[in-house]
């Protein structure tokens, strides 16, 4: 049988483990430290067995298991909930039984002690196990706070990472009908010339320039939202902020056009992808693109009607810009297994992809 101050002492590290983890995910709004707190456990190591866990099942059907990857978001917020929920329980359960001889009547199992924590923390109270003295009295009270607490916490932290995810799908899906399945920047570039919306790319950076920056603010203060996915194929998050950047970089290089509104935009969107990979402790090397990649987009944008500049010198300040991004766009699409687009995601696999530009 475990000492008093034991269980007191452990019942009182993983109530205070709940209530800290609760407050840091849901109402603290920037990022925050992530070791020692249960969120960080539970979406971290989870998302390790995720996708290995959809290729087993799913490795002849690339749609299911793309479909499988997505419940992993909603499924794990509310696992996490029930984590919490759980955690608190047992907490109560052992301070308890620490107290066990002061209920009416005495706790005689550890399993009696769960009921009440549980009965106390939902605010069931069924009465049929209370406290004698005010220890435990205070106790039932506490515990009911604390399910109160989280009960209406997430909840409203529930609409909130439905609310972003929201708006930054309609992004996306915005881009994704101006870049082409799958999205590209020199896709952006193109349809925008033969659909003669050229005069909208100002337009369509400064958007970018807010929902970079909403991005970069939402997914470091809710991490949750960064594994939700995008419900339409070949579009997700990371595959739009790498498409913009990919355009802009282009448009500041290698464009005869002006680029205000892109070269504000680039730099907000470098910013996101590096405090995002690097808040998710991410780290690859730059892919390179190889000179007869960046010759044929030329060629295409050529063909599409723009003026180009000087090629080779258009080329030695494109990849210098992309290296700036190229590295935590990559690491941020293999770690979160987007399907692979042009120069963005797993390179190896891009002439395997459905519909993949070359």
């Amino acid at each position: 049988m475990l000492p008093t101050a034991v269980c007191f002492v452990a019942g009182a590290i993983m109530v205070l483990a709940v209530v800290n983890d609760v407050f840091q995910s849901v109402i603290v709004p920037r990022a925050v430290g992530r070791r020692f707190r249960i969120s960080f456990v539970v979406y971290r190591g989870l998302w390790l067995l995720w996708p290995r866990l959809a290729g087993a099942i799913y490795r002849a059907n690339p749609d299911h298991r793309e479909d499988f990857i997505a419940l992993f978001g909603p499924f794990t917020l509310v696992l996490l909930l029930l984590v919490w929920t759980a955690v608190a329980i047992t907490g109560y359960a052992l301070i308890s039984w620490g107290w066990r001889d002061g209920f009416a009547p005495p706790l005689s199992s550890f399993g009696q002690a769960m009921y009440f924590s549980g009965t106390s923390l939902t605010t069931v109270g069924f009465g049929d196990i209370v406290g004698r003295t005010s220890g435990p009295r205070t106790l039932s009270i506490v515990a009911a706070l604390t399910g109160l607490a989280i009960l209406s916490i997430t909840t409203a932290y529930f609409f909130a990472i439905f609310g972003s995810f929201q708006s930054r799908e309609t992004f996306v899906t915005t881009v994704g009908a101006r870049a082409g399945s799958p999205a590209s920047g020199v896709g952006l570039l193109t349809i925008a010339a033969y659909s003669q919306t050229q005069n909208d790319l100002n337009s369509l950076m400064y958007d970018a320039q807010q929902w970079a920056a909403a991005l970069m603010e939402s997914h470091l203060a809710y991490p949750t939202l960064a594994y939700f996915r995008s419900s339409h194929e070949f579009e997700s998050w990371v595959g739009t902020l790498g498409t913009l950047l990919d355009a802009s970089a282009l448009l500041m290089t290698t464009l005869d056009l002006p680029c205000g509104q892109a070269r504000i935009f680039f730099d907000i969107g470098r910013h996101a992808a590096r405090d995002l990979s690097h808040y998710f402790h991410l780290e690859r090397e730059a892919p390179r693109i190889e000179r007869p990649e960046f010759d044929q987009a030329c060629e295409r944008l050529a063909a599409a009607g723009y003026a180009l500049r000087d090629r080779d010198e258009a080329w030695e300040r494109f990849t210098a810009l992309r290296e700036s991004y190229a590295g935590n766009i990559d690491a941020l699409a293999h770690y979160f297994a987007i399907p692979p687009l042009q120069w963005i995601g797993d390179r190896s696999s891009l002439k395997r992809a459905p519909h993949a530009e070359s």
